[in-house]
């Protein structure tokens, strides 16, 4: 379900219909955009806050950024410029007509009451996320449902990635170890120092996880697994409450959708996320398998 949903989420970091509504209410370029938006939800909190919930980014990034974007428009603006752009790069990749369609309206519904179902108790950024008004218009309804989603699954990597004490380095080495994620890339974005990278790459080393290459070993591959089996766990609540039958119905329509984002080259196929090129797998594997559907559902 993450395959499914991250990429309709996704638009807004990559499409210029969403980095276009951001300037438009004042923010100084992409990274203040970035920090400002996901942080909108939780109201005008400062750098420490976002910090610790974003997990991934070094502390003097985030502070380039907050609290200076609330100076130039309120969350709620943010939340408003936020909501457009994505709707907007989404009309632009699914068209008119299949965001006025039925099945729209069918995969809105179920997943917002997919991110209704949710246990937010621990999971900030998916509580905020979860309290945030229903959209009107169906497609504005999917996309905030796929975002309270992957902030409540994000939040739960979070909680284990803390329990098995992996640093925010130490969580993209193992990203970059799993071949999920380009090196370089990852580190312009997050944008660590070199000291702080290569202190992670150590404790990785010491630890046994990585090889000299920054190649998982057995043992990573081992512990990395624990820690996405038990972010699977922690984020599969909404799903069991909506049940088998209905996700499944929910992972139907929305396949579609899906793929007309990723085919549109808004995201780019290496990307820091990790999402897959396609959602049929490929060489490389990357790629998703439906689950199984109810003979019903056809």
């Amino acid at each position: 379900m993450w395959q499914l949903l991250e990429p309709l989420h996704a638009v807004t970091y990559f499409a210029p219909e969403a980095l276009a509504a951001s300037d438009a209410v004042g923010m100084r370029g992409f990274w203040m955009g970035y920090f400002a938006s996901r942080a909108a939800p939780l109201g005008p909190v400062g750098p420490g806050v976002v910090t610790a919930a974003f997990h991934g980014f070094p502390p003097a990034r985030v502070a380039r950024a907050l609290p200076d974007a609330w100076t130039f428009a309120t969350p709620g603006d943010v939340l408003r410029a936020r909501l457009d752009g994505a709707g907007a790069a989404l009309r632009n990749v699914l068209t008119d007509k299949v965001i006025g369609s039925d099945d729209m309206r069918a995969a809105a519904d179920l997943a917002w009451e997919a991110a209704r179902l949710a246990d937010t108790a621990g999971r900030v950024l998916g509580a905020a996320n979860q309290a945030l008004p229903a959209p009107d218009e169906p497609h504005l309804l999917l996309w905030q449902a796929a975002t309270t989603l992957r902030e409540h699954r994000g939040d739960g990597h979070v909680a284990a990635l803390v329990a098995h004490g992996v640093s925010p380095v130490q969580a993209h080495l193992l990203k970059v170890a799993a071949g999920e994620t380009d090196l370089e890339q990852l580190r312009l974005g997050r944008h660590w120092d070199d000291e702080e990278w290569e202190a992670g790459a150590a404790a990785l080393r010491e630890r046994g996880w990585v090889d000299d290459s920054g190649v998982l070993t057995a043992e990573g591959a081992r512990e990395r697994g624990r820690i996405e089996r038990l972010t699977d766990e922690a984020a599969a609540t909404p799903w069991r409450a909506l049940g088998d039958e209905r996700t499944s119905e929910l992972a139907l329509l929305l396949h579609p959708l899906t793929t007309a984002v990723l085919e549109s080259g808004v995201i780019p196929p290496s990307n820091a996320i990790g999402l897959p090129r396609s959602l049929a797998a490929g060489e490389d594997g990357r790629g998703l398998t439906l689950p199984a559907v109810p003979s019903r559902i056809g």
